[in-house]
C-alpha cells in the first residue's frame, strides 16, 4: 500500500463510481518492459491502477461498475505460482489482495477468469472508460485480454442492444474522470511528495559534495546523484536524469550523460527521486569549477529572478498561464538589459520574441507521474490555480552556439556573444496552498552566492 491507508483508496474509488454514472471503467496493470531480449526492466506499477487500489504488482485488472448494485469494484489478480515466484519474487494472490486492499473476497478474482467474465461485467454499462490506445503486449498479456473483453461487450451491445436497451455503446478516455481527481493532492499524497522532494534534494547534495571534491565526467555526476537518491530510501529516479555540461545544457532533453566536465563550464542537472511512486523534479545549474564567470552570473541571475517571480504567482485565483507569463516577462526584461534583445520588454513578450531562448513552458503538474495529468485549459480559458495542486516552476534560457542545431537558430543580430553556448534552467516543486506557495524543494539553494558557497 506504500504507506497509504485502505480508506484513502476506498474514498477515491467512491468518487470515480459517482462520476461513472451508468458507465464502467477498466484499468489494466502496466505491462512488463524489457530493455533488450529477455532482460526485464524494474517493474513500475500503473499510476491510475495504484491511485484507485494501491495495487503495485503486474498482471491485474481493476473493473469499476457505476451502474451496479453489487460487485461495483472488482480486481482480477494473478494467482500464486511458486515456480514463477522463485524467479520474479513473491506475489500477493487474490486471497491476500482482498484483505490488503479492503475489498470483499468475492470481488478479488483470479486473473484467469478475466477473459470469460469481463464481457458480462460490462453488460449493464452505457459507456466503458478505458485507454485502448495504451494497450500493449501480445497473447495473454492482461491489457490484450482486457481489450478483447471490452470489444466483445461492444459487439454484443451492437448486436442485441437495440432489442434489450442494454450494453455499452462506446469507449471513452478514463482521464475525463481520473485526471481531475488526481490534480488535487490529499494530505497523504502531499506527504509522499514532500518525501520525494527530500530524497531528490539529498541526491543533489551528494552530487554537490562530489563536485566540490572533483569530478571528471557527466557520468560520474549522474552516479553520485543516483547514489544520493537510493541512500535516502528512494526506489530510484522518477525519470531519466539530464546531466548536461557546457553546450549540452542547450539540449532540452539531453540524455547521453557521457561528456566531460570542463573547468569554466556550467553543469545543468534535471532529475528527481521517486518515493512511494510519487515524483520529485528538480533542476539546478551550477559552475563546474565552483564559481560563476561574470557572463554566467549575469544570465543566471535573470533566470533566478524569473523563478522567484513564477513561484510568487503560484497562488489560488491566479492561472497556470499567469505563472508562465510572470517568468517570461522577467526573462525578456533581463535579455533586454543584457543586450541580447532590443525593444520594449512588454511588446517583445507579446510578440513571443523570447521563444527562441525559452522554447518550453514554465510549469507542469507533478504527482504520481513527473508530468501528472490535468487539463491546463478549461472551457477555453487557462486553468485557475487552487489549493492542493502541485506544479513545477522551471524557467530557463538557452543560447546555443551558431550552427549547433543545423543553421543559425538564434540569428538575432544583437545577440550578445558572451552568452553563446550557455544553457541555464532552475526548477522547484510548488504546492499551492490557501496562503503562501509552499516550495517543497526550497532546501536546495538557487541564489548564485549560496550555490558558490555550497560548492566551496
Amino acid at each position: 500500500m506504500h504507506g497509504f491507508s485502505p480508506a484513502t483508496f476506498h474514498r477515491r474509488r467512491s468518487a470515480v463510481l459517482a462520476g461513472l454514472g451508468q458507465g464502467a471503467m477498466v484499468l489494466p496493470s502496466a505491462p512488463r518492459l524489457y530493455r533488450a531480449g529477455d532482460s526485464e526492466l524494474p517493474y513500475r506499477p500503473d499510476s491510475e491502477l495504484f491511485y484507485l487500489s494501491g495495487w503495485i504488482e503486474p498482471d491485474a485488472v481493476l473493473v469499476l461498475r457505476g451502474f451496479a448494485d453489487e460487485g461495483r469494484c472488482i480486481l482480477f489478480a494473478a494467482s500464486r505460482d511458486p515456480q514463477a515466484e522463485q524467479w520474479t519474487g513473491i506475489r500477493m494472490g487474490p486471497a491476500a489482495a482482498a484483505e490488503a486492499l479492503g475489498l470483499p473476497p468475492a470481488d478479488v478474482r483470479p486473473l484467469e477468469r478475466l477473459a470469460t467474465e469481463l464481457p458480462g461485467l460490462l453488460h449493464g454499462a452505457d459507456l466503458v472508460h478505458a485507454r485502448l490506445g495504451e494497450v500493449r503486449g501480445l497473447g495473454e498479456e492482461v491489457g490484450a485480454v482486457a481489450l478483447r473483453g471490452i470489444l466483445s461487450a461492444l459487439a454484443v451491445a451492437r448486436a442485441r442492444g437495440s432489442k434489450t436497451g442494454t450494453g455499452p455503446r462506446g469507449v471513452v478516455d478514463p482521464g475525463g474522470i481520473l485526471d481531475e481527481l488526481r490534480l488535487f493532492k490529499d494530505a497523504e499524497e502531499v506527504a509522499a511528495l514532500r518525501e520525494a522532494a527530500q530524497a531528490s534534494m539529498a541526491g543533489f547534495d551528494a552530487l554537490f559534495d562530489a563536485l566540490a571534491s572533483g569530478l571528471s565526467t557527466e557520468a560520474e555526476a549522474e552516479a553520485e546523484l543516483l547514489r544520493g537518491f537510493r541512500r535516502t530510501g528512494a526506489s530510484g529516479p522518477s525519470y531519466a536524469p539530464i546531466v548536461a555540461s557546457g553546450v549540452h545544457a542547450c539540449i532540452l532533453h539531453y540524455a547521453e550523460n557521457r561528456g566531460p566536465l570542463n573547468a569554466g563550464d556550467l553543469l545543468l542537472v534535471d532529475a528527481g527521486a521517486e518515493v512511494r511512486l510519487y515524483a520529485g523534479d528538480i533542476t539546478r545549474t551550477v559552475p563546474v569549477s565552483g564559481r560563476f564567470t561574470p557572463a554566467q552570473r549575469d544570465l543566471y541571475q535573470v533566470v533566478e529572478a524569473a523563478r522567484a517571480a513564477a513561484v510568487e504567482a503560484c497562488r489560488p485565483g491566479r492561472t497556470l498561464a499567469s505563472v508562465h507569463e510572470a517568468a517570461s516577462l522577467v526573462l525578456t526584461r533581463g535579455l533586454v538589459e543584457l543586450g541580447v534583445l532590443r525593444g520594449d520588454p512588454e511588446e517583445l513578450a507579446a510578440e513571443e520574441a523570447l521563444q527562441p531562448f525559452f522554447p518550453h513552458r514554465t510549469s507542469h503538474w507533478l504527482g504520481l507521474n513527473t508530468h501528472d495529468p490535468g487539463d491546463q485549459v478549461v472551457d477555453g480559458k487557462p486553468r485557475v490555480l487552487e489549493a492542493g495542486m502541485v506544479l513545477t516552476v522551471e524557467p530557463g534560457l538557452y543560447l546555443p552556439p551558431d550552427g549547433l542545431f543545423g543553421g543559425p537558430p538564434l540569428s538575432q543580430p544583437d545577440l550578445a556573444a558572451a552568452f553563446r553556448g550557455l544553457g541555464i534552467r532552475i526548477e522547484d516543486d510548488i504546492l499551492v496552498t490557501e496562503g503562501e506557495p509552499e516550495n517543497l524543494t526550497a532546501g536546495l539553494p538557487t541564489v548564485p552566492d549560496a550555490l558558490e558557497a555550497r560548492l566551496s
